[in-house]
């Protein structure tokens, strides 16, 4: 096998055994069973790390005849049965299926996590660059309007937990935006902790909340970090308990919440920051796919070559160094120099 597909067949290696610790092998008893549904799947991520569409692949696992074999696959499937394969195991229960597997192959089972960060982002509806649609826009050989921005009153929006020590996702809920996070971590949360046990949950200010401290410290028995800015600035303190403490002893580690937008940045720039559904919910089964193929990258290794070099180093030190600490390295920098 050539060197350039050594990365694909790695791939391909973790989304067949994380489907296989998660999916049964045939949908049904009276299935044609040429393909199993892991194989099925490990196509699907293919086809997600290619950044390609259902033909493409097909192509691709054409033209690799190892890679087909390495899946176990007598043939090539037809882009259609791909195409069906990702209506059934791309929908919520499944792919949050797929979602733990990956994070019991990267964690361990019963995994827990110190330190998690929640955050939301906007996904593209094209695959049209922001700058390309200033150009274009009418009447800019006249200039009566040379700059157009692109608004969208509906947007495919996809809502994540991560793991701030290895970048792993936690929990992905796809939705549609815009529409505010007030709300939305209780759903986060419920998501993240049925495969893994949090201990502290970082969030911005659109997670503020009293509702969202209480469900998650009383109901969960998780330490919510949320800062207190929703409203209008004011110099009282807030009227709840959780965010009138968030005002008055805040977390020190909440500094580490941009980990969770590290994460959304590595999606879009290695698998895209657009999808091609026609409809929402296909829209939905590409984010999902998107963020499996992620976990996957994570569990085989490969986006330490591209975006850090030492991954079975925590991001994040545990504990911050005192005052003598800071002098004493200090003063070995400047004796090493």
């Amino acid at each position: 096998m050539s060197r350039t597909s050594k990365s694909p067949r790695t791939v391909a290696l973790e989304a067949l055994a994380a489907a296989q610790a998660a999916l049964p092998e045939y949908s049904h008893p009276c299935s044609p069973k040429t393909f199993t549904q892991p194989q099925l799947f490990a196509c699907l991520v293919l086809k997600a790390f290619f950044r390609t569409d259902y033909r493409g692949v097909v192509a691709i696992l054409a033209d690799l005849a190892d890679l087909t074999a390495a899946l176990g696959l007598r043939r090539v499937p037809h882009f259609t049965t791909l195409q069906k394969a990702a209506e059934r195991l791309l929908c919520f229960g499944p792919a949050n299926d797929l979602l733990g597997a990956t994070i019991r192959r990267h964690l361990g089972e019963r995994p827990r996590v110190e330190l998690a960060a929640a955050d939301s982002t906007g996904m593209e509806s094209s695959q049209i660059s922001p700058y390309f649609v200033k150009r274009r826009a009418r009447g800019h050989e006249r200039l009566e309007n040379p700059w157009q921005n692109t608004t969208y009153t509906r947007f495919p929006k996809c809502e994540l937990v991560v793991d701030c020590a290895t970048h792993l996702v936690l929990a992905a809920v796809p939705t549609l935006g815009p529409c505010p996070d007030t709300s939305r971590m209780p759903v986060l949360l419920l998501c993240a902790l049925t495969y893994v046990t949090i201990a502290t949950i970082l969030a911005n200010a659109g997670y503020d909340a009293e509702h969202a401290h209480r469900f998650a410290r009383d109901g969960c028995g998780v330490r919510s970090v949320i800062p207190a800015a929703a409203g209008r600035p004011t110099a009282k303190l807030p009227s709840g308990t959780y965010r009138r403490l968030m005002r008055r002893l805040f977390d020190f580690r909440f500094g580490q919440r941009w980990q969770v937008e590290t994460a959304v940045s590595m999606i879009k720039r290695r698998l895209g920051s657009y999808v091609l559904g026609r409809t929402e919910a296909a829209r939905a089964r590409e984010m999902m796919l998107k963020v499996l193929t992620h976990n996957i990258m994570i569990v085989a290794g490969l986006l330490a070559r591209v975006f850090y070099r030492a991954l079975p180093t925590p991001l994040i030190s545990p504990m911050p160094m005192s005052l003598s600490q800071c002098g004493e390295s200090r003063s070995r920098a400047s004796a090493l120099r």
